[in-house]
């Protein structure tokens, strides 16, 4: 069995102002590669709050992470925007700062009605960037495109020879399937539902991406080695420490600023509050996340 990639979808450094900080992405890339064990990022995606960043600040973010990173990790830049322009621009820097390679999720505002339509806006930003690996980023709940993965990717190798996989964030356990069993052994499909990584394993997924393995990587890690070890009892032992966690922060409204500032406290970087309209979360909500962290995880 193939090694099994974990990426971490990153959280966007911001200062006090919610102006973006480059001081702390090199920190960042200390914490997960040293600390988490975690060697590619997912950058510009929904954890990092792409949607609200302007282009300059997304230029400025990829360019930053794929300097700092050079070496140490692989830098994977989501370059998805509700404009088709937008994408192109930003696929084409990512060519420009020597991305290892680009994903775009659906554009949700004017939406892309049948996966005909969507593979030709994948293409089109492709085509931006022809000499990059090109991941679909496919997450239903957040973009409300509900056309089946499966039907997006039939074919679309005609149309971006360099189309290399899914970032596949949705509990559609079958669609996926259907996506490993009918795709080329060299595609790549990362698992994007946390709280069901074995589960996404167990269907074909090559690895996973998703925010929380900022902060639970290296225990993620330990749950696809058991996987890959046929440890099934072992990999189920982890998940569901993975679902206790998850499943008390829900309690406290589990959005993006519960997020960023778990990562906040567990990891003690200066990653600042979310941008609006995400609030940020409440100091008592997160330490007794925090503490719930320490209880279940008390090493790594």
């Amino acid at each position: 069995m193939a090694d099994k990639k974990l990426v971490a979808a990153t959280f966007t450094p911001f200062d006090s102002k919610c102006e973006v900080n480059l001081s702390q992405i090199g920190p960042y890339i200390d914490y997960l590669t040293k600390r988490q064990g975690v060697k590619s990022v997912f950058v510009n995606g929904t954890t990092g709050e792409s949607l609200s960043l302007s282009v300059a600040e997304r230029k400025m973010l990829a360019e930053e992470w794929c300097k700092k990173a050079k070496g140490k990790m692989e830098v994977i830049v989501h370059v998805g925007c509700m404009s088709l322009k937008d994408s192109q621009e930003l696929a084409r820097h990512a060519v420009e700062i020597q991305a290892d390679a680009i994903a775009v999720m659906a554009p949700f505002f004017l939406k892309p009605k049948t996966a005909e339509a969507l593979r030709l806006y994948l293409q089109e930003v492709a085509l931006a960037a022809p000499i990059l690996p090109f991941y679909y980023y496919h997450i239903p709940a957040i973009t409300g495109v509900h056309v089946p993965a499966r039907d997006v990717i039939a074919n679309i190798q005609e149309l971006i020879p360099m189309f290399r996989g899914v970032k596949f964030s949705d509990t559609d356990l079958m669609d996926l399937g259907q996506c490993v069993s009918s795709s080329p052994p060299q595609w790549s499909f990362l698992y994007g539902v946390d709280e069901q990584l074995l589960a996404g394993l167990a269907m074909g997924a090559d690895g996973a991406a998703g925010s929380t393995y900022n902060y639970l990587g290296c225990h993620a890690n330990k749950l696809i080695a058991a996987f890959k070890n046929c440890d099934l009892d072992r990999a189920r032992e982890i998940q569901f420490k993975l679902q206790e966690l998850l499943s008390c922060a829900r309690n406290f409204g589990f959005d993006l600023g519960v997020n960023k500032q778990l990562m906040i406290n567990v990891s003690g970087l200066l990653l600042g509050p979310p941008r609006l309209p995400v609030m940020p979360c409440p100091p008592s909500n997160v330490q007794a996340i925090a503490k719930k962290y320490l209880e279940i995880f008390p090493e790594c």
